[in-house]
């Protein structure tokens, strides 16, 4: 690791690179996903079932809206990964500068569009009338900063792309700090309501964001960002449109598949809806280790390609997955003896416990699943090959999940038909991704080289 926190992934010990990349990228997702949590267990504790359910309502409408754009962070991070990999310093600097332009302009449209149509969005996914003027409270102020949000994600892309995950956790653990105790500021103290938990989370958001754009105005990262050198790019633009797009997309599908799924969730009690939204906020925590190392997988094998050692981008694969697998397994197999006790710490009613813990009960033991889609989604990204994954996940993770929900409860109304539905189409990823793995040499006696660069000539 350099003195600047980064990690070069073209030279030295595999495994031990990835875990140091990796650990620092599932901490800094631990204290994301903290904050995230933090405006649901403080709701749900202060403010009871119906506001908790207000806020559960929206957690995919808002990952749908996000998540296009925290894709394309991951596409242009391949590119900057390939630029950093090759040495190409001219290339490299374009690709950042372009890829923050884009992020702004993107975050501002964004916000705009959502504050507008609010209300619509919510009727949109048949938020139910008695929790829409609360739920519309909540959505119109978070949507207020998703620029924030986007601009995060964009920067955090950036430094990871470069090798630093280091400072990004350390903008987390403060971030998160500031989230929380705004959390319990507005609601405890004063009583401002729902609404007040977003903005504690924009505020915190607007926090990380604007540290790290510092770090990287300051040179430390190995590059310096120049705000008047802050433009759309075309010779940029176009490879970070190339493999930014596809995963952008395929977030934005799983995500309006995810708010199908959400409408038919709200069709049921409101302990149900909260029960579903707190297992959502329990299950982040488990997927933790998961999107740290696919995305450790990503950066890692697309820096091997960009200097020319595709051999090396192999081995790498096969270490990084199996860590990644194993630490699935142990933290589903936590998840799935503590689930009532850790649902209660959201709300202590009994309803909405028993639901959260049905839904662990059902899913936990099958996260190995999760671990071995998102980490082939990684290595083809960084290989890439972006449009591998999205047409896997859009074929598993949305059409087949969406058909299959919307068609045995057509049947069979019980909630347990949606907790079946994720398992099932985790397995369908799975075969599928074995199948395109084979036959790119990643696994097996494929032949080739997996699709990767050329060797160094």
């Amino acid at each position: 690791m350099a003195s600047d926190g980064s990690v070069d992934f073209t030279s030295g010990p595999i495994a031990r690179k990835i875990a140091a990349f990796a650990f620092p990228l599932f901490l800094g997702n631990l204290f994301q996903q903290l904050y995230n949590a933090a405006d649901t267990l403080i709701v749900g504790n202060f403010l009871g079932p119906e506001a908790l359910a207000a806020v559960s309502s929206s957690g995919s409408l808002i990952f749908m809206m996000v998540g296009f754009f925290n894709g394309m962070a991951v596409g242009a991070g391949v590119v900057i990964s390939r630029s950093f990999g090759s040495g190409d310093r001219d290339r490299l600097l374009r690709a950042v500068h372009t890829d923050i332009a884009f992020g702004a302009l993107s975050g501002m449209a964004l916000t705009a569009i959502a504050v507008v149509l609010t209300p619509h969005i919510l009727r949109w996914i048949s938020t139910p009338e008695d929790l829409l003027p609360i739920s519309s409270s909540y959505f119109r102020i978070y949507a207020a900063g998703i620029f924030f949000s986007v601009m995060y994600n964009v920067l955090m892309g950036i430094m990871n792309a470069l090798g630093d995950s280091r400072h990004p956790l350390f903008y987390l653990m403060i971030s998160s700090a500031v989230n929380i105790v705004l959390d319990l500021l507005f609601i405890a103290v004063f009583g401002l309501g729902v609404g007040s938990a977003a903005a504690a989370t924009m505020i915190s958001q607007a926090v990380s964001s604007v540290l790290c754009l510092l770090r990287l105005m300051k040179g430390e990262c190995g590059i310096k960002v120049r705000m008047r050198s802050v433009r759309i790019d075309g010779r940029s633009m176009k490879p970070i449109l190339s493999f930014g797009l596809p995963s952008g997309l395929q977030n934005s599908i799983v995500g309006l598949a995810n708010t199908v799924i959400q409408a038919s969730v709200n069709a049921f009690p409101a302990a149900a809806i909260a029960g579903f939204g707190v297992y959502a906020k329990i299950e982040g925590f488990v997927l933790l280790p998961i999107t740290s190392f696919s995305l450790a997988l990503t950066t890692f094998v697309a820096q091997a390609c960009g200097a020319g050692d595709p051999g090396r981008a192999r081995r790498g694969a096969r270490e990084g997955m199996a860590m990644n697998i194993v630490l699935a397994e142990l933290l589903g197999a936590l998840l799935f003896a503590c689930a009532p006790f850790l649902v209660s710490l959201f709300s202590p009613d009994a309803d909405v416990i028993a639901y959260g813990t049905r839904q662990a009960r059902i899913e936990a033991f099958l996260y190995f699943l999760v671990a071995f889609s998102h980490g082939s989604a990684g290595i083809l990204r960084g290989d890439g090959k972006p449009f591998v994954p999205m047409l896997t996940m859009l074929g598993a993770w949305c059409i087949f999940r969406v058909i299959f929900v919307r068609t045995i409860l057509s049947v069979i109304h019980d909630i347990g038909v949606i907790y079946i539905a994720y398992p099932v189409t985790w397995t369908l990823s799975s075969i599928a991704f074995i199948i395109c793995l084979r036959r790119t040499g990643w696994i097996g006696r494929g032949k080739g080289d997996g699709g990767m660069l050329p060797k160094r000539r």
